[in-house]
């Protein structure tokens, strides 16, 4: 396994490593984020969908909607919040977690995935995020069945 340190130290840093982020995912993979209000899951988010080739003006977080679809010409990327949820009930159920990560021609970006715990498999990538002063992004590559599996952990301090 590979492993780099990636720190952001302002918004458009973290944005930009979305950006690269978005760039190396492919059809299928799945982003687990986690961290608390405001610590920049929807920002890394926005990254990532300017990459895709989506207008980072129309991302929001999707609080209350639990699932926002964005349609590209390449493909569909579905990005899911599930911070309303609670965790003791069946939160995959709630939001068709099972039929979206199933669509091999999307991606799924999941915010608060640390309310899922074993739900989606270890092919996806997963990003924890603490908000301080500064980003410390961690990133671990491994090859898990032939498919990529990227672990993320973004510290901010």
């Amino acid at each position: 396994m590979s492993e780099r340190s990636i720190i952001c130290s302002t918004p458009a840093e973290t944005f930009g490593f979305g950006e690269d982020l978005g760039a190396s995912l492919k059809r299928g993979d799945v982003v687990l984020l986690s961290g608390e209000l405001g610590a920049g899951k929807t920002l890394l988010t926005k990254g990532i969908l300017n990459a895709l080739g989506f207008d980072v003006d129309e991302v929001t977080s999707p609080s209350f909607t639990l699932v926002n679809l964005y349609k590209t010409q390449k493909l569909d990327i579905y990005h899911i919040d599930l911070w309303r949820l609670d965790s003791r009930h069946d939160i995959a159920s709630a939001v068709g977690l099972d039929e979206i990560v199933d669509k091999l021609d999307a991606i799924t970006i999941i915010e608060w995935a640390d309310r899922l715990e074993n739900v989606v498999g270890a092919a996806a990538c997963r990003a924890a995020i603490n908000a301080l002063c500064f980003r410390r992004i961690y990133l671990a590559q491994k090859e898990q069945s032939g498919l990529p599996s990227y672990l993320i952990n973004c510290i901010f301090r």
